[in-house]
């Protein structure tokens, strides 16, 4: 492997705290056997870059802001309260995150991360996904959506959205055996006591 592949992780106010942290938790452990390269380089960004606060009050200091945040190769887009409340209606973690479409070869919501996609536009005439309590709204606010329920993520190629929380673990394993194959992603599960199958 030439390079690592930068993962971005897209922080705010009020962000669901697994949402970001068990995809951050996966692409950082992740290895190959008998290797000591990594392949993920993980890294944070929120709009001024300043420390953001959490849910329930958990207090993160994001390596980047917008404005010197460089370009990833997947993006990650976490959801929860601030997401679906805040974020949506700032024009410019909006604007921010539909400028990153062009330079980045995959996106990924988790939960109501998948509101700030829509809201993008980048996910009109998509299939889709978002937490189960919000799915609902997402389809209704949403009309240009397609709406997929009871699932733990959708892949439309160079946009993913997860379901609920957790599912961003999920979502991340699944990317992993995509690029580098089962037997690293099983591994990086295995690693983290995590029943998945991948």
């Amino acid at each position: 492997m030439d390079r690592f592949w930068r993962v971005g992780i897209l922080l705010f106010d009020e962000v669901e705290v697994l949402d970001f942290a068990g995809p951050f938790e996966v692409f950082s452990l992740t290895s190959f056997p008998d290797r000591q390269d990594k392949p993920f380089l993980v890294q944070t960004i929120s709009q001024y870059g300043t420390v953001v606060k959490a849910r329930n009050g958990l207090l993160v200091q994001p390596h980047y802001s917008f404005n010197n945040s460089p370009d990833f190769d997947i993006l990650i887009i976490p959801g929860g309260y601030g997401a679906e409340e805040i974020e949506i209606h700032n024009e410019h973690v909006i604007q921010w995150i539909r400028s990153r479409k062009a330079d980045t070869k995959l996106i990924v919501s988790v939960c109501t991360g998948a509101f700030l996609l829509a809201k993008a536009g980048l996910i009109d005439g998509k299939h889709a996904t978002t937490h189960w309590l919000d799915i609902d709204r997402l389809e209704r606010e949403f009309p240009a959506v397609k709406v997929v329920k009871n699932c733990k993520y959708v892949d439309e190629g160079s946009i993913i959205t997860a379901a609920g929380i957790s599912a961003g673990i999920n979502v991340s394993l699944y990317i992993i055996k995509q690029l580098l194959g089962s037997e690293v992603a099983v591994a990086t599960a295995k690693r983290m006591e995590y029943d998945v199958i991948v």
